[in-house]
């Protein structure tokens, strides 16, 4: 199931086939559909809408360009339309100084004037922002301050460059990317889509405007997200189910719709790998990691009620043939649960599976003794966490707990290296845009000084 996360289905553009294009929209897997109000008369019909279709929800807001038309009276009819229970957000409001329809100095004034309508009222934001990057981001700083935990509404219709996105982040709110990330020559826009963290992700139609490859240059309808979210899954090397429920998710935890992701997760597939996750007990408390806040991946909640025993972890398994490989990663380390991995890797091994390891490189700390002879024909491939490039870099961003601080680095590269003994295919993986890590070095340091393969990778983007 996939959402569209802003349409325009109240215009006169679907006047003659309106519920056909609903239907649609249901028939091809739209759960829900949040349409979108531009003044006060759209917001009206999108109140109508969304009382009439039971997926369909609705926001209130005056679109930059008609502003200028704002009266007395304005404010007071918004306040009124967000009080509905299916009115999800205010908006769209923000800034468009590509057409300037109406004045900048009025833009600015009822921006302003509407973030604080929806703060006084308790209702996210829905973002229109157009050749106005410093304006818009000066505005909203102003009332969101820097907290990337927040939820403070979506830039709709994404057309930034990465520092706008990264801007936007910053103070809490989601992306949303429409059919133009599709498009020839939206080379610039892909490469933002894909450094999106999974959690602040949505994907949207703008119907009935910039209907997506291969339906551009037609009217647009909500059915087409699909196509979309093809699109986005591609950029970022996931299918389109790891899309769907990821954004499924975020529309729950930014609007109350839908449902919560369920805790005890013991398997999850992304894209077409199976992950074991054995335990939440980790031997560090990584600066970027939400294991304690926010354990989620692409969707699925990796909180445990209790640790699964062996038969758990081997039965969650459906097939082990059918997937491209089954790995141990969840939102803790491994090796705390070594004999788990060896004796559900030899039943993966035995019925014919590939097995990799994710490991922060602690297994040997953790059981004072060399474990990889342990692993040797039981585990095809691991990858370790080396996160830093000098020994007071990884104890400030990796933070190992008391008990094993002393000397870990040094340690983790040990692990390395010996892990070339015993396991066919060794890489060492950093959380990039960490402060105090040169990067470039560590690339080095994987490619030459352990001839190993390197992988960065932004935190929580593939999972």
């Amino acid at each position: 199931m996939i959402i569209d996360t802003h349409a325009h289905l109240d215009m006169d553009t679907y006047d003659e086939d309106r519920s056909d294009v609903i239907q649609r929209a249901r028939d091809g897997g739209v759960d829900y559909i949040l349409n979108i109000g531009c003044d006060i008369e759209s917001s009206l019909r999108s109140r109508e809408l969304a009382e009439r279709y039971d997926f369909i929800y609705a926001t209130a807001g005056v679109h930059p360009h008609d502003v200028k038309n704002i009266n007395g009276h304005t404010y007071d009819h918004l306040r009124e339309l967000l009080s509905h229970p299916k009115m999800l957000a205010l908006g769209e409001t923000g800034l468009d100084f590509f057409k300037n329809y109406s004045p900048q100095d009025q833009q600015k004034e009822h921006f302003r004037k509407q973030i604080e309508l929806a703060r006084e009222v308790g209702k996210p934001i829905i973002v229109h922002s157009r050749d106005a990057n410093n304006d818009i981001t000066s505005i909203l700083s102003d009332h969101f301050p820097k907290d990337r935990s927040a939820r403070s509404g979506i830039f709709h219709c994404f057309s930034g460059d990465q520092e706008l996105a990264d801007r936007a982040l910053e103070m809490g709110f989601y992306i949303s990317f429409s059919g133009s990330v599709t498009f020839k020559k939206s080379d610039e826009l892909r490469t933002v889509a894909k450094t999106i963290p999974a959690d602040r992700l949505f994907v949207e139609t703008d119907c009935p405007f910039l209907a997506p490859v291969p339906k551009r240059g037609k009217r647009n309808e909500p059915s087409y997200v699909n196509h979309i979210a093809q699109r986005i899954a591609e950029i970022r090397g996931l299918t389109v189910e790891d899309l769907a429920r990821t954004t499924a998710l975020n529309f729950f935890e930014l609007f109350g719709i839908g449902k919560e992701a369920k805790t005890g997760t013991v398997s999850y597939q992304i894209r077409n790998s199976l992950y074991l996750n054995l335990t939440t007990r980790c031997t560090a408390d990584c600066s970027f990691c939400t294991r304690l806040t926010r354990p989620i991946v692409q969707g699925y909640n990796l909180q445990l009620d209790r640790e699964p025993t062996t038969e758990e972890v081997w039965e969650s398994i459906d097939d082990c043939t059918k997937y491209d490989e089954i790995v141990f990663c969840g939102y803790g380390e491994p090796t705390l649960r070594l004999d788990v991995v060896k004796e559900v890797a030899k039943k993966i091994k035995t019925a014919g599976g590939r097995v990799r390891l994710n490991t922060n490189g602690h297994g040997n700390a953790i059981n004072k003794r060399n474990i990889l002879p342990e692993l040797k024909g039981l585990v095809d491939a691991i990858s370790i966490s080396l996160n830093a490039d000098t020994p007071e870099a990884y104890d400030e961003i990796v933070r190992p707990l008391p008990g094993l601080r002393e000397g870990l680095y040094d340690k983790v590269k040990e692990f390395i290296e010996e892990s070339k003994k015993y396991i066919p295919k060794v890489q060492a993986t950093i959380v990039t845009h960490q402060d105090g890590v040169n990067e470039t070095k560590c690339e080095d340091m994987a490619c030459n000084e352990f001839d190993i393969d390197y992988r960065p990778r932004r935190y929580n983007i593939v999972g």
